[in-house]
């Protein structure tokens, strides 16, 4: 019988996983040396890592890798000989961002849990559906939802669900944020993030201060503690209840994990009974680590100030008698399973041990337990010439289990008493027993690899050129109605994509044939996050966008895609640079799906783009990358919530300025960069690779800068070349790529 619920703990060493099982995980989540998203956490090594994952097995608890960043072209060929040892070894899960990893994991180990990680943003009913349908067995909800929105995925889909209950929270959705990609190289969605979130910043509007450096870390919010609302979380459907902290020491992941384990046994024990958590739990959670207190998260709030510290975290660690006892419970303590033995001494045979002890069933279900049981024998049982071995001797032996996994619970010695057996045999035959029963218990989880990653490599693909004859789109972006009135009069534009906000829905046909009329394709974008409220919205206005004549749909994540796949322009529908696809297996994956055409990486550098592109992809040419995309609300949390637009602008201790525009309809903000990207200095090397289109991505910029930036562009588009210069932008990740 499967578990109500999964306590879930970090791991960033294996040290840290010996304590969180001692303080009563029952699965940890670890890195190995690659490809995991906490690149500095002391990551285990793989030899470390494979025996972690036995321990895990041997004691009745789960062990999940975790390989949840976007992966370079040529990474993908390293990731089946990383894999394979691990696999091979039994374990149980991988954590997956990646639709080009997750692709390769289903074709090469079919029985390989995959875990679907929070930054594939699955947002809905629609991604959790087709997550399943892929070959997922659990997706990690987004932190900004809330309990009745994972309460309607977990009613549509039997999919296991993993949500956080305690940990730092990221102010963006987890797999939208570039803030750290794009200001310092590191990137989030390398496991590299800088963490520009924790820094303080001004708030300006119309160039007034409105909130000062000294009270700027509005991007930083408090840390997630749900242990007072445990009962919700595991009756709207939450089955893993995940502990955030690979990066915190292994006395932070046992003190939580110990208090959270007393109260969810407490619950599971009778969930009828009164719930309450004592004011010393809570003074001890608050001392582990917390960043100006707690918050219970988007649980049961879409946002708001008690969310966020405003002010520089000044955390001082709690009760020395508290973490004293963390430590000398659960730091070095190993869990020992309990065996039975019987031990044979008779002359003129053997000596014999016998071994039993509880085992997972042979379907890998930690929990369901029945008996194994070993024979081992040893040397020769000689007759005594003066002093027989007695059963105390022999016993004293056997008892020498030291750092094993076992300790005896009855240990039987049957001995004719007249018999001698030399000590170097009796050791020999404990350690044999040990060794026998050990192999015995893992021989469930252990596997054989299925098929050779050599039969998935990919081929050299050509690049496509200008002499080749290849015709490229030219594509432009509006978010306001000036923006899209510019556009029009640009007879080399061929295509123009409205924001979904430029106007309400029962305008859009306007928009559409105003751009027939100049002659371009018109394409509609959908809100960067798409959640069942926002889903309930546009079912409502469905036939009317549907009947407005868009030529596509842009959309940034699975769950807008899949939306606008479902009920409004089914085969016309397109990935945005968000719906990531770093490989070649990631956008076979996305084309499998019916994508029309997917927009290139802001984060891959030249040499990386011509591996992934290919005559479906677009390129971001211009504009201002959204740094991050969150469900808090700057205007809210400093001036209060307008209802309506208010652009305001974030400035760093560097003087950078960053636009920030709060959407209203679907309650979220983007922050852009401070300059905007452009590589009209790069359009010689842009042009060699093959392309769908290039896109402009205008969103803050009046007309007189349109203006300035067009003519550069058109000058591109009809000649190939340019004499003039964009001043204040930025290449980007096109010359470096990101870490």
């Amino acid at each position: 019988m499967k578990q109500i619920a999964e306590l879930l703990a970090p791991a960033g060493s294996v040290e840290t996983m010996y304590a969180a099982f001692a303080a009563g995980a029952d699965a940890v989540y670890i890195g190995g040396s690659r490809f995991g998203a906490r690149a500095y956490a002391d990551n285990a090594e793989s030899e470390s890592l494979l025996d972690a994952i036995d321990y895990a097995h041997l004691h009745g608890k789960k062990l999940y890798l975790t390989v949840n960043t976007l992966l370079k072209e040529q990474e993908m060929d390293e990731l089946y000989e990383y894999l394979l040892p691990f696999y091979r070894q039994g374990l149980d899960a991988v954590i997956v961002q990646d639709f080009g990893v997750f692709r390769r994991v289903r074709e090469w180990f079919p029985d390989l849990a995959i875990h679907a990680s929070t930054q594939m943003i699955m947002s809905g009913e629609l991604s959790a559906e087709k997550l399943k349908k892929l070959g997922a067995t659990r997706i990690v909800t987004p932190r900004e939802l809330s309990l009745n929105e994972i309460r309607s995925i977990h009613k549509s889909c039997d999919l296991e669900i993993e949500s956080f209950v305690h940990g730092a929270l990221c102010y963006c959705y987890s797999g939208q944020c570039l803030f750290s990609s794009i200001a310092g190289g590191r990137s989030g969605n390398r496991g590299r993030c800088a963490q520009p979130c924790r820094m303080a910043y001004s708030v300006e509007q119309n160039g007034k201060v409105i909130l000062p450096q000294q009270k700027g870390y509005i991007l930083s919010p408090k840390d997630l503690c749900t242990i007072e609302i445990l009962p919700k979380l595991i009756e709207a459907g939450v089955y893993s209840l995940k502990i955030e902290g690979r990066m915190k020491k292994p006395e932070y992941t046992a003190g939580v994990v110990s208090i959270y384990r007393k109260y969810l046994d407490r619950y599971l024990a009778n969930p009828k009974a009164p719930y309450r958590v004592s004011e010393a739990d809570k003074k001890h959670l608050l001392g582990l680590f917390n960043r100006k207190g707690f918050t219970d998260g988007y649980y049961t709030r879409h946002n708001g100030t008690s969310m966020i510290t405003y002010t520089a975290p000044d955390f001082r660690a709690g009760e020395d008698v508290f973490l004293e006892k963390i430590r000398t419970d659960y730091i070095g303590t190993k869990l020992k399973e309990n065996i039975k033995g019987t031990v044979k001494i008779y002359q003129g045979k053997p000596a014999i041990l016998s071994v039993t002890a509880a085992a997972a069933c042979e379907d890998g279900h930690a929990g369901e337990m029945k008996e194994k049981e070993v024979t081992v024998s040893a040397g020769m049982v000689q007759e005594a010439k003066s002093r027989p071995l007695t059963k105390e001797a022999i016993q004293k032996q056997m008892e020498k289990l030291g750092d094993t996994d076992f300790s005896w619970e009855a240990l039987t010695i049957e001995t004719d008493e007249a018999s001698f057996c030399p000590v170097g045999v009796l050791n020999e035959l404990r350690r044999a027993g040990v060794q026998s029963i050990k192999d015995e218990l893992l021989k469930v989880w252990h596997r054989e690899s299925v098929i050779s990653g050599e039969t998935f490599k990919e081929k050299a693909k050509k690049t496509v050129t200008d002499e080749q004859g290849l015709a490229l789109i030219w594509h432009a972006s509006a978010e306001t109605k000036e923006q899209f009135e510019v556009l029009l009069s640009q007879d080399w534009i061929s295509q123009v994509t409205i924001d979904s906000h430029i106007c309400e829905p029962d305008q859009y046909e306007k928009f559409v044939q105003k751009a027939r009329q100049a002659g371009k394709m018109c394409f509609l974008y959908l809100p960067k996050v798409f959640r069942q409220e926002n889903e309930l919205w546009y079912l409502e206005h469905k036939e009317i966008i549907s009947a407005a004549g868009f030529d596509g749909i842009l959309a940034s994540t699975p769950e807008a895609w899949l939306f606008a796949q479902k009920y409004l322009l089914p085969g016309r529908v397109s990935a945005d640079h968000s719906l990531y696809s770093w490989n070649t297996q990631a956008a076979k994956e996305l084309s499998s799906w019916g994508n029309q055409y997917r927009t290139l990486s802001v984060e891959l550098n030249r040499k990386e783009l011509e591996a992934s592109a290919d005559l479906t992809s677009e390129l971001i040419v211009y504009g201002r990358l959204p740094m991050m995309v969150s469900a808090q609300c700057i205007c809210k949390n400093t001036i209060g919530c307008k209802k309506q637009p208010v652009e305001l602008t974030l400035v760093d201790r560097m003087r950078n300025r960053f636009p920030v525009k709060n959407n209203c309809r679907e309650c979220y903000n983007v922050i852009y960069n401070s300059l905007p990207l452009s590589l009209a200095d790069q359009w010689s090397s842009v042009r060699t690779l093959s392309l769908r289109s290039v896109r402009l991505s205008f969103t803050t910029e009046t007309q007189t800068q349109m203006e300035e930036v067009l003519a550069v562009y058109k000058e591109l588009a009809k000649t190939g070349k340019t004499s003039a210069k964009l001043e204040n932008t930025t290449r980007g990740h096109y010359k470096r790529g990101a870490e």
